[in-house]
């Protein structure tokens, strides 16, 4: 078995992976198009751009809320499940977590 700083390496590349999990997800969902309306709509409301949301996953997080409602934590679900899946790991939901405590916990499991 891979130890998890050969899953990971460093914090750019769960940065990264994070980063594409988000996209795929969105592209996959919402298509192109959309995809660039989410982003779009995020920036200008929200002054976060593509490439922060690693950073800033509550962020996004809002951002995703307010532009889709109900239906952002369906997204965001998606979107754990892609990320876990390049991690090579099980997604569990848990009882009170947002989608930036599951960002948090991942880089504390991994070390980044």
């Amino acid at each position: 078995m891979m130890s998890e700083n050969v899953i990971v390496g460093r914090q750019e590349k769960f940065d990264e992976l994070l980063l594409d999990a988000v996209d795929e997800t969105l592209k996959r969902v919402f298509r192109e198009e959309g995809t660039t309306v989410i982003y779009g709509f995020i920036n200008k409301h929200f002054r976060l751009k593509l490439e922060e949301i690693a950073e800033k996953p509550e962020v996004f997080s809002a951002g995703l809320e307010r532009l889709l409602g109900s239906a952002a934590p369906v997204i965001e679900k998606l979107i754990l499940n892609n990320l876990y899946r390049k991690l090579h790991l099980k997604f569990a939901e848990k009882k009170g977590y947002e989608f930036s405590d599951y960002i948090e916990k991942l880089r504390r499991r991994l070390g980044c």
